[in-house]
């Protein structure tokens, strides 16, 4: 359930700070609730909550996990926590979920089906809804996932939809880049992108299972694919591991191979490089989107938009024509362009 958003008071927005920065869970729930609010007040707030709690952030391993569906990404998201936990660690789930039409609202339920890990203190579990976000991943989940460090959660697991873009999307938000596959992947490599094997750090092949000479063949052949491309570190090569989430098999090699990650490229210096790159690339989207929102909010744009769209789609004038008329609304030109345009 979403929590109520207080009325705008700093005293409010101080017990909001404190409450994160002392790990309760309530003021951060309702924290994360500001953060994905759509109203221009909110999003005020949630900025300067956010500039408070900053430099208490950063100190979490951020690992994100994707593939397609029915991999089991969620199973193998609660035995990671789970054994995590037993190991002294607090872990946080940003688990983004596709949006209902209807709503906007999360519809695959990942916290019922981690209802293990729901249960315990140490856990933190986000159903997020992607709202149509690039990628699976929803707009506010890198602010989302500051907030969860800066109450406490030194792992934050960011488990995406698996769909489109998110692995694009993932991979630039977090430490590590987990792909799962399932057991008979390497059965056709053609089906194997390139793309997604150059962002992964780590690929798991889960389910094995259920049938594990095909994993052992999944593993020899994506392993060979692997060699084939170059890796994104000289200091790494990703591995690829096997294991059943669902038999809890495997779950300490995987931990394992995450610390020697984060050992090997700290002692490069190019784990703070992704960090530092990473923070550059979302201040670019940030201004991205907030001049598409800025250019779509202008008044002209807004008397002409509808009428050129038309004029494009009908073959009256050009895309080019079209946008430089819009564009030109910015600095006060864009009538005088539209007129210059030709028909």
């Amino acid at each position: 359930m979403t929590e109520r958003l207080p009325q705008s008071d700093p005293a409010l927005d101080d017990a909001l700070v404190e409450g994160v920065l002392a790990h309760r869970l309530r003021p951060l729930a309702k924290t994360i609730t500001l953060i994905e609010s759509q109203r221009p007040d909110h999003q005020a707030r949630a900025q300067r909550v956010l500039e408070r709690l900053l430099p208490a952030s950063g100190g979490a391993v951020r690992i994100g996990i994707s593939g397609v569906p029915g991999v089991g990404k969620s199973t193998f998201v609660e035995a990671l926590g789970l054994y995590l936990i037993e190991q002294g660690h607090r872990v946080a789930v940003l688990a983004v979920d596709p949006s209902s039409s209807l709503s906007g609202g999360s519809i695959l339920g990942d916290k019922t089906r981690m209802e293990g890990l729901a249960q315990r203190p140490e856990a933190f579990i986000r159903p997020s809804p992607s709202s149509g976000s690039l990628g699976g991943v929803a707009e506010k989940t890198r602010e989302t996932l500051l907030v969860c460090e800066a109450a406490g959660f030194d792992v934050v697991i960011v488990e995406t939809v698996g769909v489109g873009q998110s692995e694009t999307a993932v991979a630039g938000m977090t430490d590590l880049f987990c792909l799962l596959q399932l057991p008979n992947a390497g059965d056709d490599l053609q089906a194997i992108k390139k793309g997604i094997m150059e962002l992964a750090d780590l690929i798991v092949i889960n389910k094995a299972d259920i049938d594990p000479a095909a994993a052992t063949r999944a593993q020899a052949q994506i392993r060979t694919a692997l060699h084939m491309l170059r890796p994104a570190s000289p200091n790494w090569t990703p591995p690829v591991l096997t294991l059943s989430a669902l038999r809890k098999e495997g779950i300490a090699a995987y931990w394992q191979t995450v610390c020697e990650y984060r050992r090997s490229m700290s002692a490069s210096g190019e784990f703070e490089a992704r960090r530092r790159h990473q923070a550059l690339a979302w201040m670019w989207e940030l201004i991205d989107a907030g001049l598409r929102s800025r250019f779509r909010g202008h008044a002209g744009v807004k008397a002409d938009l509808a009428r050129l769209q038309a004029a494009v789609e009908d073959g009256s004038t050009t895309p080019a024509a079209a946008a430089r008329a819009l564009l030109g609304h910015l600095d006060g030109l864009g009538a005088q362009r539209e007129r210059a345009a030709p028909n």
